[in-house]
């Protein structure tokens, strides 16, 4: 499965339009994880569970749209569009919304 952010594909064509899939993941932020990652934020540090967190919801709506697309019968995803968001209560929830364009391609 071919992932782009980009409308085309060099070197290939697109045969087919299939339509948009989208993928979103909502993850719930850990208590502990967040006192970590407050404390590490206070002495300069990056909070590294929040970025393993991240980018695994950021790949489980890639797998969403991968799965999506295949089911269309299409072999990439153009357009892509990634979005974060911060939902819930007091900002407790964080969501990895991703969008794009399913095709086939040849070439």
């Amino acid at each position: 499965m071919i992932l782009t952010t980009t409308p085309t594909i060099e070197g290939r064509t697109i045969d087919r339009y299939h339509g948009v899939v989208t993928g979103e993941v909502i993850i719930g932020a850990n208590i502990f994880r967040d006192l970590f990652a407050g404390i590490r934020d206070i002495v300069g540090g990056r909070s590294g569970s929040y970025e393993k967190a991240l980018g695994s919801a950021r790949q489980e709506a890639f797998d969403e749209i991968s799965r999506r697309a295949t089911d269309l019968g299409g072999n990439a995803v153009v357009g892509i569009d990634i979005d974060y968001e911060v939902i819930g209560e007091r900002g407790s929830m964080l969501m990895v919304s991703v969008s794009g364009t399913a095709v086939t391609v040849s070439g």
